[in-house]
């Protein structure tokens, strides 16, 4: 009998991860809840989430500017099991919801005079950025302006929205989470990402040790709390893994790059290394899951066609560790080729073959832009 046969339809308890079910001593782990929660251990935490797990990325950005309480609560209502946020830091110290710290295209910054001096160039992770960013704001500047669409030629109903939503803070993001939670009946799950840690550690401004802070304050720290935490650098998983005891996943780039801790410490492996069973099982160790660019489950071609799947689903669970990659969305300009419907690169194509074919690899979850097509086709697929 398959590992999905198995399971609940729809449904499957994940211990430390994705499609295996391993008993807790197979992980090595403690058993009692108390040890549990104690910061530093890989494995061993009970997500007990819909399988395929459907990620509202930036919440339903695909139909709301991205990272506001609007974009979040509509992923909320149209059902997403996790609604996911991306943290940078103020120049006070306070964590806000933002994909980069580079606020010129999801902000009205520069249409702000009295901000018209903080524009700037920088070297963020070695690429040469320039425009505002959010470590040279305090919370209150920030709080003057207002979100936007961040790709309006592909999304432009999207900008009937800009100016409506303020950048959100984290703990705000918790309260609301708390508020829906108790008026649903039900937790709020979040997936938070730290934003270039290293870069930001360099500055004084470390994501870690506030958002912990947090996490503890809104009792979001234990094994079993209805939120995941995620970086691209593994050093600030490690960091967060001695922090609290809240699952953790590493999120993996294309193949060929290296996290950008890696590059400043000197560490010489790439992705490539990290995806074998070695780098899995050393990720393993500290976190329960990982979070690779859907290419590194089935590559493309040179045509933009899905080629044969890699082994990474399989080496993955025989580590114990879930997957959720990333990102899918409906319009056929992101979509791979095989499902593309028409030439308009702004409309939708084929996006419920898409998800089938991910979702036959044996995948825990996706990160969508648009939850709401995710969820019919896990349910689709589910009830196969």
């Amino acid at each position: 009998m398959t590992e999905r046969a198995q399971a609940a339809p729809g449904r499957r308890t994940v211990i430390g991860a994705g499609a295996a079910v391993l008993t807790t001593a197979a992980l090595g782990v403690t058993t009692t809840a108390q040890a549990a929660d104690r910061p530093g251990h890989g494995g061993g935490h009970r997500l007990d989430l819909p399988v395929p797990t459907v990620i509202g990325h930036r919440g339903t950005s695909g139909y709301r500017p991205e990272h506001t309480l609007g974009s979040y609560q509509l992923a909320l209502d149209m059902g997403a099991h996790i609604i996911e946020q991306d943290l940078v830091p103020t120049r006070d110290g306070h964590l806000v919801c933002r994909h980069e710290n580079d606020i010129t295209a999801t902000t009205d910054v520069s249409a702000h005079p009295e901000f018209a001096n903080r524009r700037t160039t920088k070297s963020v992770d070695g690429v040469s950025l320039t425009g505002w960013f959010t470590e040279d704001f305090t919370l209150a500047e920030l709080k003057t302006l207002r979100a936007k669409e961040r790709i309006p030629a592909n999304r432009q109903k999207n900008t009937l929205y800009d100016g409506r939503w303020e950048i959100p803070t984290f703990e705000e993001v918790l309260r609301w989470a708390d508020r829906e939670g108790r008026r649903r009946g039900k937790p709020v799950w979040l997936y938070v990402e730290t934003k270039h840690p290293t870069y930001f550690r360099g500055l004084g401004l470390g994501l870690e040790e506030p958002l912990a802070g947090l996490l503890r304050r809104y009792n979001r720290h234990r094994a079993q709390s209805p939120l995941i935490l995620q970086s691209f650098e593994p050093g600030s998983i490690r960091r967060l893994s001695k922090l609290v005891a809240t699952p953790r996943v590493v999120l993996l780039s294309d193949a060929g790059t290296k996290p950008w801790d890696f590059e400043v410490s000197g560490d010489p492996r790439t992705t490539d290394d990290l995806v074998k069973p070695a780098g899995l099982k050393w990720m393993a160790s500290f976190a329960q899951g990982i979070g690779p660019t859907l290419d590194l489950i089935i590559p493309k071609d040179a045509s933009g066609r899905l080629g044969a799947p890699t082994t990474l689903v399989r080496d993955a669970h025989a580590q114990g560790l879930i997957l959720h990659p990333y990102t899918m969305r409906n319009e056929n300009t992101f979509l791979p080729a095989d499902f593309r419907r028409g030439t308009d690169p702004n409309a939708y194509g084929d996006a419920f073959g898409a998800f089938a074919t991910y979702f036959a690899t044996g995948i825990d979850g996706i990160f969508s832009d648009n939850p709401d097509t995710a969820l019919l086709a896990a349910a689709d697929f589910t009830a196969k």
